[in-house]
């Protein structure tokens, strides 16, 4: 088994990759298939883990643009493997979100073409449809991000209502549960204890006053609908395809933290950052007034923001509490506690 990568390079042999490739093709078009020609590179956007760009030409098949993602734990990236969380890191999580929730979906997320694990092996390879990276933090008109606000309401409902959801779940998906919420406000209290050096220990204060009333907090999300969420809905993981219509298609990826959970915490997600008050509020009303009149009936909009304010504070307390000594990338850079004290102040805890 390799160690962390420490340069982006293939590690996977070309017979092997293209033997199982051809495995996952052959079961996507349920007939044989042959590839006549393949070209494999390191993609620029692999983040934790190792991802190729694959170009395949199938005969009797038009030319694919594949993505190849490593999902072993030997093809995480230099530095990845100390920011993975020891409840959360599973290999099948992603691979399980497409294969049994997204696919059947019809959300538009990328094409599932399928998945090669053999886990006696260690390996958790995931081939997808590749699109053109236009990311979402990359859209200055801001009529989109309030139109992504509003599909991610449908694709909440959507989720919610699948078979997933109806019996058929996977133990890979993250639960956010009370066990998984009070894991992080403990984990927040640890690593700002740890970090602040102020002389009057003023962010230890300012946490330990957040988890005094944090048990209301986690009880008030324990209510909110269960459906599927991304788990890190940012725009960095949000790529838009204007390709094909007037309305850019929607597709999120990188599904590593996919859990069963309350879907106002993908729009914490998306609405984290420099907005105004105003932008912020658009998005968040693009949400909700595109949920169904039947629901909003029964979730009026002023209990609405409160659910959605316990969502950011515990978004921030996730970073808060995500590594010891890990600092957030520069798109998710900003006062974490700053952000976890005023949704707490919004909510008068």
């Amino acid at each position: 088994m390799r160690g962390v990568l420490n340069e982006l390079q293939p590690i996977v042999a070309e017979d092997e990759l293209q033997d199982a490739l051809e495995k996952v093709l052959c079961d996507f078009y349920e007939e044989p298939v042959t590839v006549t020609q393949w070209h494999r590179r390191v993609s620029d956007y692999s983040s934790s883990h190792l991802i190729e760009e694959i170009d395949v030409r199938v005969a009797g098949q038009s030319e694919l643009k594949l993505i190849f993602k490593d999902l072993s734990r030997n093809a995480l990236l230099a530095g990845a493997n100390g920011n993975k969380l020891p409840f959360g890191d599973d290999a099948l999580r992603e691979i399980e979100a497409y294969r049994q929730v997204l696919r059947h979906s019809q959300l538009g997320t990328a094409t599932f073409y399928g998945a090669h694990v053999d886990e006696t092996m260690e390996r958790y390879w995931l081939f997808l449809e590749r699109l053109a990276p236009v990311h979402l933090w990359q859209m200055g008109e801001f009529a989109v991000w309030e139109r992504v606000a509003a599909w991610l309401a449908h694709t909440h409902m959507t989720l919610a209502n699948c078979a997933t959801l109806r019996g058929q779940t996977s133990a890979h998906l993250l639960r956010h549960d009370s066990n998984f919420y009070h894991q992080w406000i403990r984990r927040a209290q640890e690593f700002v204890r740890y970090r602040d050096k102020s002389i009057d220990k003023s962010a230890t204060r300012a946490i330990d006053f957040i988890a005094d009333d944090y048990d209301w907090v986690v009880q008030r999300l324990l209510t909110l609908p269960l459906t599927v969420i991304h788990g890190e809905f940012f725009a960095s993981n949000v790529l838009l395809d204007q390709s094909e219509t007037e309305a850019p298609r929607v597709c999120p990826v990188d599904w590593e933290m996919a859990a069963y959970g309350p879907g106002l915490m993908d729009l914490a997600a998306l609405t984290s950052g420099n907005w105004t008050r105003e932008q912020r509020d658009a998005m968040t009303n693009s949400y909700y007034f595109a949920l169904p009149a039947q629901l909003r009936e029964r979730w009026d909009f002023a209990k609405f923001q409160t659910d959605f304010d316990c969502c950011r504070l515990h978004q921030a307390v996730q970073f808060l509490g995500w590594s010891r000594d890990w600092s957030a990338p520069p798109e998710h850079a900003q006062d974490w506690l700053d952000e976890a004290l005023a949704a707490a102040t919004r909510l008068r805890l």
